[in-house]
C-alpha cells in the first residue's frame, strides 16, 4: 500500500493532517526537487510546454492500457500542475517526539471516545463485515480514525492534479505515474467521478486513504452498487480496510500482541535479533513478564512474537504477534501501527 517512505515521517505526519491535507501515508523522504515552481507553472498548460509534451505522452500511455478517450478528456483536458502540492512535498515536518507523546497526540481521550462511539452506530455493518472477512471490527474503526478522523478529514486536493504533478515533477516520478494511470483506470471503471476524487496532496484517498493502487487490489464494493467507493460509502470503507488486511494475513481471534515488562538487566543486543519472532516461551525465559510482573501466559507459548522498543529498553516495551506484522504492511511505521493497536484495544475494552 506504502510507497518506501521514512518510517520516522510516516508516524509524525498525522499529527499535521489538519494543516497540510496529508495523512501518514505520504512523507516522502527525498533531496530537493531540481526544478522551480516558477519552471513548473511555465509549462502548466495543457496544450503548450513541457508539461504538455509530458501530458500527451502520458495519454499515448493510457490509451494504450485501454483507458476510453473519454475519461482521458474528462480527467486530463484541464489538468495543471499544483504549486501547493510541491510546496507541501518540499516542507514536511521534521519533528522529534517519543512513542508516548506521539500517542498522546494520534490518541486523545476525544478520539478514544469518537472510536467508541462510531463503533457502537455502525455496530451491525462492522459484524458483517467481520464475517466476511475475518477482521475485528475495532481494528477497522481505529485505521478509520487514525486515517482519516472517521471520514471527517480525507483531504481536499484533486488526485488526478496531484498525482500529475508528483510524476511530473521528476521525483519518484516513475512510482507516481504509475499511480496516477491507476487512478485514471479507476475513474474509467466509473467507480467515482473525477471531480469527486480528492485525497491528500500525494495521493491518498478517501476514509481508508489508499493510494491508487492500493483501491485496486484491496477495495471492496460490499453494498453492491457496482461501485468501490471509499470516499462516502462506509460499507465499501469497512469492507475495503478489512480485505486489505485480510489479504495480507490476518488471523482472527489472535490480537495484535500485548504491552510486556522488560527488566532492567534486559539485554537487548541478546534478544534482539529483536526483528526475528521467537516463540513466547523464549521471551518468558528472556525476562519479560506481563505489566504485573505475572509470567507471560502459558497459552501462547507457541505463537511467535517480535519485541518492539518504539523508544529504546528506557521506553515501553510490546510483543507483537503475526497481525501486528500484517498491519505493518498497512504502514511500516511501529508508532502508527502501536497506535493502532492500543486504540482497537480501547475501543473493545469500552
Amino acid at each position: 500500500m506504502r510507497p518506501n517512505f521514512s518510517p520516522l515521517r510516516l508516524a509524525i505526519l498525522p499529527l499535521f493532517a489538519l494543516l497540510l491535507s496529508a495523512t501518514s501515508a505520504q512523507a516522502v523522504e527525498e533531496p530537493a526537487l531540481d526544478m522551480s515552481l516558477g519552471e513548473i507553472s511555465s509549462g502548466g498548460s495543457p496544450g503548450n510546454g513541457q508539461f504538455g509534451q509530458w501530458l500527451k505522452g502520458l495519454r499515448e500511455e493510457a490509451a494504450k492500457r485501454g483507458i476510453k478517450t473519454k475519461t482521458l478528456d474528462v480527467t486530463l483536458n484541464n489538468v495543471q500542475p499544483l504549486d501547493r502540492v510541491i510546496e507541501l512535498d518540499r516542507t514536511q515536518p521534521e519533528v522529534t517526539m517519543t512513542f508516548v507523546q506521539y500517542l498522546e497526540h494520534i490518541t486523545p481521550a476525544i478520539r478514544v471516545e469518537q472510536a467508541r462511539a462510531r463503533f457502537s452506530e455502525n455496530q451491525q455493518l462492522l459484524r458483517a463485515v467481520e464475517k466476511k472477512f475475518g477482521v475485528e471490527p475495532e481494528f477497522i474503526v481505529a485505521l478509520w480514525g487514525i486515517e482519516s478522523n472517521f471520514g471527517t478529514n480525507m483531504g481536499d486536493f484533486s488526485v488526478i492534479q496531484a498525482l500529475a504533478t508528483l510524476a511530473y515533477n521528476g521525483r519518484r516520478s516513475d512510482y507516481f505515474r504509475e499511480e496516477l494511470l491507476k487512478a485514471l483506470i479507476i475513474v474509467d471503471q466509473g467507480h467515482i467521478e473525477p471531480g469527486l476524487m480528492l485525497g491528500s496532496w500525494a495521493g491518498a484517498m478517501g476514509q481508508a486513504q489508499f493510494m491508487p493502487s492500493s483501491f485496486l487490489n484491496y477495495a471492496v464494493d460490499h453494498n453492491g452498487d457496482g461501485r468501490r467507493d471509499i470516499w462516502g460509502t462506509r460499507a465499501d470503507v469497512f469492507a475495503s480496510a478489512a480485505n486489505y488486511l485480510a489479504t495480507e494475513g490476518w488471523k482472527h481471534g489472535e490480537g495484535w500482541g500485548r504491552r510486556v515488562l522488560a527488566p532492567l538487566s534486559f539485554d537487548v543486543e541478546a534478544a534482539a535479533a529483536v526483528k526475528e519472532p521467537k516463540p513466547v516461551s523464549a521471551w518468558r525465559k528472556a525476562g519479560l513478564t506481563l505489566m504485573d510482573g505475572s509470567p507471560l501466559p502459558s497459552a501462547e507459548d507457541s505463537r511467535m512474537a517480535t519485541l518492539v522498543l518504539p523508544d529504546g529498553i528506557k521506553g515501553p516495551a510490546f510483543l507483537a504477534y503475526d497481525n501486528y506484522r500484517v498491519i505493518m504492511h498497512w504502514n511500516r511505521s511501529n508508532y502508527f501501527v502501536l497506535a493502532v493497536s492500543q486504540l482497537a484495544d480501547q475501543i473493545r475494552n469500552q
